[in-house]
């Protein structure tokens, strides 16, 4: 993951104090592919706030709906895919509105001329 600069990073310790779990887990979900956090040059993890939302759905489907790593992870997939899919609505419905309103433009240019002219 491409750190972004300017950007907010938070350390493991500050991660795992703001959502009271152990930091063994947070390496946990690292490992399993539930988290990605960027590195610093001395290697420490370093979590984004999307990370952290990241991290929020997960202990919300852990801890209050009980699912497993496994469901987790299908599930965050699935989340990814809809949010892509959303995007790729998103912009073929821009595309669409443009060609219809090039297609007004055209049919404004070459209209034929009434008969009772």
């Amino acid at each position: 993951m491409a750190r972004q600069q300017n950007s907010e990073y938070f350390t493991i310790s500050a991660v795992s104090s703001l959502f009271n779990i152990h930091p063994q887990t947070l390496r946990l979900y690292e490992r399993e592919g539930l988290l990605q956090p960027d590195r610093s040059a001395g290697n420490t993890r370093l979590y984004s706030r999307q990370d952290i939302e990241h991290l929020s759905t997960i202990l919300n489907l852990t801890r209050e709906m009980g699912v497993n790593l496994a469901g987790v992870s299908i599930i965050m997939e699935l989340l990814k895919k809809l949010r892509e899919t959303q995007a790729e609505k998103d912009a073929l419905q821009t595309v669409c509105a443009q060609m219809e309103l090039h297609q007004a433009s055209l049919k404004a240019t070459y209209a034929k001329p009434s008969l009772n002219s």
